[in-house]
């Protein structure tokens, strides 16, 4: 029984209905057949300044509001902004913008904190705004994107394009074990 059965005949027929549902699931879970979903990469969508980006799902921990309280840390570079005790872990905040030297990031109701799910390497990404979780097909995928105005294409993996919409994705792995990010003493 590998022909599709129209659904709408079985409207008055609900056991058949549900047994063709449960088929064709069970079809689209082993991957098989015309049924089988195609493949989706989820990523966490972010604004830095104007321009938006998206981060694998698996190099986000979580997404933070901007601690009230931050422990300056002297001799550091103005882009770190701090250490933050959050349930009792420190994490260094840093402004991406202004270390990509596109300028201060401007502290706002929006501002969120992205905290990378890096084994060795904590860190909090202060980011104008978190646009939440970013669904794209495999099909969307593309090597090329637009060059960034703040100037973090080093970073870039690639970028997902649907519609006029392009989403470049930035590897925040690379990103935090780079030169750039690790040597954070003031000169």
């Amino acid at each position: 029984m590998n022909e599709q059965v129209d659904l709408a005949k079985l409207v008055e027929q609900p056991f058949e209905l549900l047994a063709e549902i449960e088929r064709r699931s069970r079809q689209a879970h082993a991957g098989e057949g015309a049924g089988a979903m195609p493949a989706e990469w989820v990523g966490v969508g972010f604004r830095i300044g104007e321009e938006q980006f998206v981060a694998g799902r698996d190099q986000v921990r979580e997404v933070l509001m901007l601690p009230e309280s931050m422990t300056r840390v002297p001799g550091a570079k103005r882009w770190l902004l701090g250490i933050a005790n959050l349930r009792g872990h420190l994490l260094p905040l840093v402004d991406v913008k202004l270390m990509l030297g596109s300028g201060r990031t401007t502290l706002r109701r929006n501002t969120r904190v992205i905290s990378v799910n890096h084994r060795e390497v904590p860190a909090g990404l202060v980011v104008d705004e978190v646009l939440g979780f970013r669904r794209f097909m495999d099909h969307e995928f593309t090597d090329t994107w637009p060059e960034t105005v703040v100037r973090c294409d080093r970073y870039l993996i690639g970028a997902y394009r649907r519609g006029d919409d392009t989403w470049p994705v930035i590897d925040l792995f690379d990103f935090i074990e780079s030169n750039l990010f690790l040597q954070a003493a003031a000169e």
